[in-house]
């Protein structure tokens, strides 16, 4: 073992989430051959520990028993001592997590597993307090009771986990449901959604509450097909109602992780790189289908934040995280929410006369708004919209412009002010995913709201991507970057979630070269990570002798499954491009998967899109013409008005017509009108007749889905 003043062997590392580990005085391993080779030579346990940067459990468990050395002590005399970042290695976790929630029905993070020097999994649980605390053993107990069975009880132990791993196995090989994949499927996933609605304050479930875009996708998609302005409804009133909350930085602009609370108050203050960007695409939606400005400005300001906080100016790639624990201004050891939390009295010397009145809309009190149950934010409060500003200006005697005029004055104060506090850690390494996910959002803002640095922003990110992350050589991506050095073998979602955004960078700036880089990057997901026996896609690739399963993710959480955006991906691709086996494809995986949607209809609602893009095949609309014509963009701008879900767009060009005119000669046949760029409508490749004329076109797609402004349950 090192001296503890040199660190252990995660001073090495590049992800940020192992570096600060890196001076525990626990031996710890990173990943790799040198752990295992060293627990089969000495015939101990591993101790496989599971977390990510910004996490606050994982921080509290460091605290109090990574940094002690007596506990250190006892986890290295008796165990090897692994460290994984989930997000570097989400394959590792997706194994670990299932035992843990197979066998103990819960999961998250820290993960805490003990292995047999053969890496497989006999014990498993989440956070451990380092003592016996409110009914829970503590790890001390934990590392007790696991010496002992491992000495005594060993081949029960190793058969128990042969036993779990082999059900796990099993799980993950099962054949295609034979079930059919139709409209009853889309029915029940809506009724599961709708069931879990909470009317009072909007979301899904009674608490804790969790944005999972997902569900808003599903919604607005089964809005967009029914016309069950249900839908509808309770996609926008949990759009407001989280945007409203302390959910949303009133000051900085972003969404943090998730509400611990049911009315979407006290936040836990996290904020992930995936959440902005899947967030932001979900307030375009709500923006475009009422018109409601304030739901385009929430989106304008996340993408904001994202470009402000977590974007790295010189690449225009996208930083992973923010913590949610920070020093506070006073000092002291970091707590949650330090930096974004306001006692009363701070805010009445910052605003003066215009305390009151903010106070008053943001529910501000004396004693503290934040009720948290750890009482970390005991006294203090969080920003939070208690009405709309009409009501509050009405309590108040005053207009709604001047409330509005003295509620800005006060944020920015208040923002300034914030801005001289410690800040929370950065998590600044770029995952190829993630990236792929901003990428498809700044893409759609740059459509939906006509915004030229959105569209600037998408191009810098995916540029990033093509010249950085991508080597054409091998025909491989790099999961992430940090620090110069591009690594770790990229999994199911990078391939996929890249392909996604690359493809909205098409639709948006009709650049061709990012339409062939999805189609590149599909046909290598393809390849690594179909299951061409069964159907499905495996999340990881194949080939890694420390990987004991290939495990098929079967669940849109917090970030969607790459599985989901895979057959996503396929069918709009097939759309454009023609490509019937890449349906298939994404057919088969849906066979998959079918008797899953039908028993557990709530676990995959972003494969229930897929699902209707596939009943549903999209229109395409075809333009004639070079992007630059005056004419064109008249037709473009017809196209991009309003909400217009399942809609593909394709430029016929002389690039386009180079590059795939042979294999797509309905599409090279298409000629301008009269010298004039025109556009086809085209439904699986039967084609309506061609217009020049914006209003024909106009005709022809029908009116975008819209909804009043103020539409709500």
């Amino acid at each position: 073992m090192r001296h503890p003043a040199l660190g252990n062997r995660l001073r090495d590392e590049l992800s940020p989430y192992l570096l600060q580990h890196a001076h525990n005085p626990v031996d710890w391993y990173p990943w790799g051959e040198a752990a295992f080779a060293r627990a089969r030579a000495e015939d101990k346990p591993i101790f496989l520990s599971i977390g990510y940067a910004t996490c606050h459990w994982c921080h509290v468990m460091e605290r109090e028993s990574f940094e002690d050395p007596a506990l250190a002590a006892l986890l290295n005399a008796a165990f090897v001592n692994i460290k994984v970042d989930r997000e570097e290695r989400p394959d590792v976790d997706r194994i670990y997590m299932s035992f843990v929630q197979a066998t103990s029905g819960h999961g998250g993070w820290p993960l805490s597993i003990w292995l047999t020097p053969t890496l497989r999994p006999f014990v498993g649980g989440t956070y451990f307090p380092p003592a016996p605390r409110h009914g829970q053993l503590g790890l001390r107990q934990v590392i007790e009771q696991v010496q002992r069975a491992w000495r005594e009880q060993r081949s029960q132990l190793e058969a128990s986990a042969a036993f779990v791993l082999g059900e796990l196995s099993r799980y993950a090989s099962a054949e295609a449901d034979a079930g059919p994949l139709d409209e009853a499927l889309l029915h029940g996933g809506l009724q599961a959604l709708a069931a879990s609605y909470d009317p009072q304050a909007a979301g899904f479930g009674a608490g804790p509450k969790f944005p999972r875009p997902a569900n808003l996708e599903l919604l607005a998609r089964g809005f967009a097909r029914t016309g069950d302005e249900r839908l509808a409804q309770m996609l926008l009133a949990t759009l407001r109602a989280m945007a409203q909350g302390g959910l949303y930085d009133h000051l900085g602009g972003g969404f943090h992780r998730y509400a611990v609370d049911r009315f979407w108050q006290v936040p836990h203050f996290e904020k992930m790189l995936y959440d902005q960007a899947q967030l932001v695409r979900c307030y375009l939606v709500g923006a475009q289908l009422t018109g409601d400005a304030a739901l385009a400005q929430v989106a304008r300001e996340t993408l904001a934040y994202v470009q402000r906080e977590l974007t790295d100016a010189a690449t225009g790639a996208c930083y992973s995280a923010e913590d949610a624990d920070s020093v506070p201004a006073a000092g002291g050891r970091a707590r949650e929410g330090a930096y974004y939390i306001w006692r009363a009295d701070e805010l009445s010397a910052l605003l003066g006369a215009d305390a009151a009145a903010f106070g008053a809309h943001y529910g501000v009190t004396a004693a503290g708004n934040a009720d948290d149950p750890h009482g970390e934010l005991t006294g203090h409060n969080v920003l939070h919209e208690r009405q709309a500003v009409a009501t509050t200006a009405a309590q108040l005697g005053t207009t709604p412009a001047d409330l509005q005029a003295t509620l800005a004055r006060g944020r920015e104060r208040l923002l300034a002010a914030r801005a001289l506090r410690p800040r929370p850690l950065r998590d600044d390494k770029v995952l190829c995913g993630w990236n792929g996910l901003m990428v498809s959002a700044l893409a759609r803002a740059a459509s939906g709201l006509g915004s030229e640095p959105a569209l600037r922003a998408a191009e810098r990110a995916a540029t990033f991507i093509a010249e950085v992350l991508w080597q054409p050589a091998e025909g491989l991506l790099h999961r992430r970057y940090r620090a110069g050095v591009a690594g770790c073998t990229a999994q199911l979602e990078d391939y996929v979630f890249a392909a996604e955004g690359l493809l909205e960078l098409y639709q948006s700036s009709l650049e061709l070269r990012w339409l062939q880089l999805a189609e590149t990057l599909s046909e290598r997901a393809i390849a690594l990570f179909f299951d061409p026996a069964a159907g499905g896609f495996f999340s990881s690739v194949e080939g890694d002798p420390a990987l004991l399963l290939r495990l098929k993710d079967d669940h849109d959480g917090a970030e969607p499954a790459g599985s989901s955006v895979a057959c996503l991906v396929l069918l709009r691709l097939h759309a454009l491009l023609d490509r019937p086996a890449w349906r298939d494809c994404a057919e088969r995986s849906l066979r998959y998967f079918a008797g899953q949607l039908r028993e557990v209809p709530g676990a995959l609602p972003l494969l229930l899109v897929a699902l209707d893009t596939l009943l549903h095949p999209p229109a395409t609309v075809v333009l004639v013409g070079e992007r630059a014509e005056p004419e064109l963009q008249a037709l473009l701008a017809v196209v991009r008005a309003g909400w217009r879900p399942n809609t593909e767009l394709l430029l016929a060009n002389e690039a386009l017509r180079a590059a795939y005119g042979h294999r797509l000669p309905h599409v090279a046949a298409m000629q301008r009108l009269g010298g004039r760029p025109a556009a086809y409508v085209c439904h699986d490749h039967r084609c309506e007749a061609p217009t020049a004329d914006p209003q024909t076109l106009a005709s022809l797609l029908g009116a975008p889905l819209r909804l009043g402004p103020q539409a709500a349950p």
